[in-house]
C-alpha cells in the first residue's frame, strides 16, 4: 500500500494557518501571530501615557480583540476566502455582527464613562475596518498606508487616549513608529501572500558566481520574509510586555 503524502505546509494560505477543518479554521481565523502584534501597539500607547489604568488598559485591549483579532479577519474572509477556511458565511456573518458590535458597545461605553472624545476614536475605528476590509468604494481604502494608519498607529493612539484622555508628543511619535513598522510589516505579507495564495508552482534555479546551483521554490521565496514577519512580531510583543511591566510594578 503506497505512503499517505504528507500535505504541503508551504501551500497552505499562511504560515500560522493550521490543517483545515473543524475548530481549527476558526484558530487560523484569528490569525493569532499578527493579532498578537497588533494588540502590542495597543499596549504601546497605554504604557507611554502619563496615567495608568488597569481596568481601562483591559477594556481597550479587549475592543481591539473584538475588532481586529476577530471582526476584521472574519471580514476578511468573507469576501475573498483568503486562508480558505470552511466556516459557513452565515457563521462569518454572525461573528462580525458579534464582536465588532461588542466592541463598539465598549467604546461607546468609555465615552460616556471616561470621555466623549472617545466616541470620535469608535467611529473612526468602525469605519476603517468596515471600509478597510470589505473594500468598499472599489477599495480606495484597502492600501499599505490605510493598513499601516490603521492597524499600526490607531490602536497607539487609541491606548494612549483611553489612559490620558489627551494625545501628548509621545504619543504622536509613537503612533509613527508602529505606522512605520505596520508598512514593514505590509511590503512582507504582501509577496508571501501572493505566493502562497496565488502561485500554483515554482520553478527555476540560482546559479552562484562559483557555478553552484540550488533550486528555486516556494519556501525558499517564502520563508526570509516569514521569518522577518515571525521575529518582528516577537521583538514588538516583547517591547509591549517591558513597558507594560514597567508601569504595573
Amino acid at each position: 500500500m503506497a505512503a499517505t503524502k504528507p500535505p504541503d505546509v508551504a501551500a497552505r494560505p499562511a504560515f500560522y494557518a493550521l490543517a483545515p477543518g473543524g475548530w481549527r479554521d476558526y484558530a487560523t481565523l484569528l490569525h493569532l501571530p499578527y493579532t498578537a502584534w497588533h494588540l502590542s501597539y495597543v499596549t504601546i500607547g497605554a504604557a507611554l501615557a502619563p496615567t495608568f489604568d488597569g481596568g481601562r488598559y483591559a477594556a481597550t485591549m479587549l475592543a481591539f480583540f473584538l475588532a481586529v483579532g476577530i471582526g476584521a479577519h472574519v471580514l476578511d474572509e468573507l469576501i475573498d476566502r483568503p486562508l480558505q477556511t470552511g466556516i459557513p458565511a452565515p457563521a462569518l456573518i454572525v461573528l462580525a455582527a458579534i464582536s465588532i458590535g461588542g466592541a463598539v458597545a465598549i467604546g461607546l461605553g468609555a465615552s460616556i464613562a471616561v470621555s466623549p472624545w472617545i466616541a470620535a476614536f469608535v467611529v473612526a475605528g468602525a469605519f476603517i475596518l468596515v471600509a478597510y476590509n470589505l473594500e468598499l468604494w472599489n477599495g480606495v481604502f484597502h492600501n499599505d498606508l490605510w493598513f499601516g494608519l490603521a492597524w499600526g498607529g490607531f490602536p497607539v493612539l487609541c491606548g494612549y487616549f483611553a489612559q490620558a484622555e489627551t494625545l501628548g508628543l509621545a504619543a504622536v511619535l509613537a503612533a509613527a513608529f508602529a505606522t512605520a513598522l505596520a508598512l514593514a510589516q505590509r511590503q512582507l505579507s504582501t509577496s508571501v501572500r501572493h505566493l502562497r495564495r496565488r502561485v500554483r508552482s515554482v520553478r527555476g534555479d540560482l546559479e552562484e558566481v562559483s557555478g553552484a546551483t540550488s533550486p528555486i521554490t516556494r519556501e525558499s521565496l517564502t520563508a526570509p520574509a516569514e521569518r522577518a514577519l515571525q521575529l518582528l512580531a516577537v521583538a514588538t510583543i516583547a517591547l509591549a510586555a517591558a513597558l507594560l511591566v514597567t508601569r504595573v510594578t
